[in-house]
């Protein structure tokens, strides 16, 4: 007879295992599946200067140019003067005018001449009026200079009151050098319509004394008009002359952006070839625009603003007659600015948003901006100093999304 066989009871372990890992298994999926923190870059909301321009195109310009022509009809000698040449005033011979004996001895042409030699004595008298004018304006100008350097020591006035003052100086000093000019080329003028009456004097062209034109400023050929000898007219444009030295920049600028530009606003004048940007100043931003068609057919209404170079002119880079230049010119700054970086921002509708981070939360946030220079953007209101936010946030998180802050190495 056989002994009975006893069975083993399944124990706890072996019961409990299979739940185990079955537990563990869907906790493996439920961890795989679960989203993961999208990973961003984020910036925080500061307190700083802020600067606004606008950049523009734009050229060199001499700022008084002066045209030379014919005071009566007769033969052009042969210019020998070229572009770029240096003239003196008084001394360096222009151009030289062989006199018609038959336009000198008519008796229309000599009343013509009498008449442009009383027009060129007035237009003299004018042209020194306007120098004493500009000369006692300089005066006073300095003297208003000197009194608010002195009252901005003792902290009467302030920086603004003083650097208008300096800049009102400043310009009196330039229309100064220009009424200079006026006068120089008024007695230019007037000898030129002199030299021409007394040219008909003479009954016939042989033993005539020829009408000679010299330079009535220092400066520089700036082009030649008619080279060649040959018969001009009264009035005929031979060459255009200009002091070199004597430079502004003439900014082509969008209407829309022109009418937030003022006179007396910070320039910093780039790309003109030399290694660092000149400092310059609004001088003056034209009451009229014209129409311009840009490189890709766009019709667009242009104004020109010129600006004053407040550094001095390069002499290692030298400086020329409508040389292309680029101005950033400051339409708006101030020193303390509550700011966002503007890749922090974004639009929903007709509103300003933004995540801001809260304890690895991202939370969309309405912001109001006010100016913006493609960098940084003013902060009105919706954001305190010191808050974090998502730079160039992706579109895969919204309001309340988990996200992760990327660690910059």
């Amino acid at each position: 007879m056989s002994a009975p066989t006893t069975q083993r009871k399944p124990g706890l372990v072996s019961k409990v295992l299979p739940w185990i890992l079955g537990g563990g298994f869907i906790a493996l999926l439920a961890l795989g599946f679960r989203p993961r923190p999208a990973i961003v870059s984020s910036a925080v909301v500061t307190t700083g200067p802020l600067t606004v321009t606008v950049l523009e195109e734009g050229k060199t310009r001499i700022r008084h140019r002066y045209v030379i022509t014919s005071p009566v009809a007769g033969r052009l000698d042969r210019v020998p003067l070229r572009a770029g040449e240096k003239i003196e005033a008084g001394k360096t011979l222009l151009a030289t005018l062989q006199p018609a004996p038959s336009s000198l001895l008519d008796p229309r042409t000599r009343a013509e001449a009498e008449a442009r030699v009383q027009s060129a004595a007035a237009a003299r008298d004018r042209a020194t009026a306007q120098l004493d004018w500009a000369r006692a304006a300089l005066d006073l100008s300095k003297r208003d200079r000197d009194r608010a350097a002195s009252l901005l020591k003792n902290k009467a006035i302030s920086v603004r009151e003083a650097d208008t003052a300096e800049n009102l100086a400043l310009l009196n000093d330039r229309s100064l050098v220009s009424a200079e000019f006026a006068v120089k080329v008024a007695e230019f003028d007037l000898a030129q319509a002199r030299a021409a009456l007394l040219s008909g004097d003479a009954p016939s062209a042989d033993g005539v004394k020829p009408v000679t034109l010299t330079a009535p400023v220092t400066g520089t050929v700036l082009n030649v008009f008619e080279e060649n000898e040959r018969t001009v007219i009264a009035g005929t444009q031979i060459m255009e002359i200009g002091d070199p030295k004597d430079l502004e920049c003439e900014i082509e600028m969008l209407s829309s952006d022109a009418v937030t530009v003022a006179p007396g606003a910070e320039v910093s004048i780039e790309q003109w070839g030399g290694p660092t940007p000149l400092r310059g100043r609004v001088s003056v931003v034209e009451p009229g625009g014209y129409l311009k068609v840009s490189s890709l057919g766009v019709e667009e209404q242009r104004v020109k603003v010129r600006v004053d170079f407040l550094d001095p002119l390069p002499t290692d880079h030298p400086l020329g007659d409508r040389y292309r230049v680029e101005a950033r010119i400051v339409t708006w700054k101030s020193d303390a600015v509550l700011q966002v970086p503007t890749g922090a921002l974004f639009r929903r509708g007709s509103e300003w948003m933004t995540f801001a981070l809260v304890n690895s939360v991202a939370h969309l946030t309405p912001v109001r901006i006010g100016h913006n220079n493609g960098i940084a953007a003013e902060v009105l209101a919706g954001l305190p100093v010191g808050q974090v936010v998502v730079l160039h946030p992706p579109d895969t998180i919204d309001e309340g999304s988990a996200v992760a802050v990327k660690v910059e190495k």
